[in-house]
């Protein structure tokens, strides 16, 4: 800090102090909201790229991303600075091309939010869906397995009501004559054969579906161990392995019992089981719709605007001290001013009717408004006024503080001179 730093705050005490300190406080704030604005820009350029980039060619979406974050940063800037009753046409044109930017921003980021938010939720289904194939496959077979199980019982029942009528001579086959002939006979040797034929038969089938249940259970547990398997491709591939052995019992057994099973279901493949989210305009159907990934593509594009909003100026550079002093004085010419509702310094840049009645060149002073309006120090309210932006009150400020301090300076040698007479 300069020795005339410190003279002042010795003259003006602990509130000229703490006047700096927020003066600085404020400048670092507004400087620090330049890369933030910078960094959300890059933020929701990169997510509307990616959403671009599945519809057109990725050179193309890279332009028009780049395209979309500019207008929103610029279009927020130059909102900031004019009023919609200065320049109607203006104004809209500026809001029309920031919703237009926003909009198309939002709606192309949308899809990455969508994919990071629905990533869980999109394995869940993929598992869901394939817990809901196998089991209604394997439902759908054990369906027909009990009712074969049960024929089976039933066949081996009457068999076994045949082998003891053939015995105990009752038999409806059995001639007249050779009826009530308690033995084993033929017809009992024939029929009990026919028995034990159908129980080999019935143990067999009992057997493989004992088998086949065997290996059910073991794919379904495989199936639910992919929602913690570590290593999901060789979880998936055991999984997959385990499908294929139940089918292949199932066709065995098909054949056996001579009807036709139901038919296998088709899973998905690892691939397309591990694939991530294809954005398409289906995800802002109602079905699909989330509004947790809307909420997060429209906030960042908010604070982008908002921030940018926020800086208040569009200042390319400061002015020359050649430029400050010429804007101070030719501002000094205007007599007009107020505070407008945005609490800023307000003045009438027309001419007073005295002015008029006078023909007075207002040409320099017009002059230094045009070159702090396009230097943004000044905001168009509307074809009368102009107010003060908030970067122009620190030059004035100076100005004035120059000023009097000259005056002072001045008043001080008439009175020197005065006392030494």
């Amino acid at each position: 800090m300069k020795n005339s730093e410190f003279s002042k705050i010795r003259a003006s005490g602990v509130g000229y102090l703490i006047n700096s300190i927020q003066t600085l406080f404020v400048g670092l704030l507004r400087i620090w909201t330049i890369p933030i604005v910078l960094m959300l820009s890059l933020c929701t350029g990169f997510t509307t790229y990616y959403g671009l980039s599945h519809f057109i060619t990725s050179w193309i979406a890279l332009i028009i991303t780049v395209a979309i974050q500019s207008i929103i940063v610029i279009s927020s800037l130059e909102l900031a600075g004019i009023h919609w009753r200065a320049n109607r046409i203006r104004y809209f044109s500026v809001v029309c091309s920031l919703a237009v930017a926003v909009s198309a921003s939002i709606s192309f980021s949308y899809f990455k939010f969508y994919e990071i938010s629905q990533h869980d939720n999109l394995h869940i289904n993929r598992l869901n869906k394939v817990r809901s194939d196998v089991k209604t496959y394997t439902d759908q077979v054990s369906i027909i397995k009990a009712e074969v199980l049960k024929q089976q019982r039933a066949e081996l029942e009457k068999a076994m009501l045949d082998v003891q009528q053939a015995y105990f001579g009752t038999h409806a086959q059995i001639a007249e004559g050779y009826k009530k002939q308690i033995g084993e006979g033929p017809f009992w040797k024939h029929y009990n054969k026919i028995y034990l034929e159908k129980k080999e038969r019935q143990a067999k089938f009992e057997h493989d579906f004992s088998e086949l249940d065997k290996d059910i259970q073991k794919l379904l547990v495989s199936i639910n161990a992919l929602d913690i398997a570590t290593n999901i491709e060789s979880a998936y591939s055991g999984m997959l392995d385990n499908f294929q052995n139940v089918q292949l019992k199932i066709n065995l057994l098909s054949g056996n019992i001579g009807q036709s099973l139901p038919e296998a279901p088709l899973l998905m493949t690892y691939k397309q089981f591990t694939a991530d989210i294809q954005p398409s305009f289906s995800m802002w159907s109602d079905s699909n719709f989330s509004l947790f990934a809307f909420a997060c593509a429209a906030m960042a594009d908010f604070f982008t605007v908002l921030l940018s909003y926020r800086l208040e100026f569009t200042a390319p550079g400061p002015l020359t001290a050649k430029e400050e002093e010429l804007v101070f004085e030719c501002l000094r010419q205007f007599t007009e001013f107020r505070i407008n509702k945005n609490d800023e310094l307000e003045m009438n840049i027309e001419k007073t009717e005295i002015e008029r009645a006078k023909r007075y060149s207002d040409w320099s002073r017009m002059f230094a408004v045009g070159l702090l309006l396009s230097r943004g120090f000044l905001r168009k309210v509307d074809d009368k006024t102009v107010e003060f932006a908030p970067n122009l009150y620190p030059l004035i400020a100076e100005k004035m503080g120059d000023k009097i301090n000259k005056l002072r300076a001045e008043s001080n040698l008439v009175r020197q001179a005065h006392a030494d007479e």
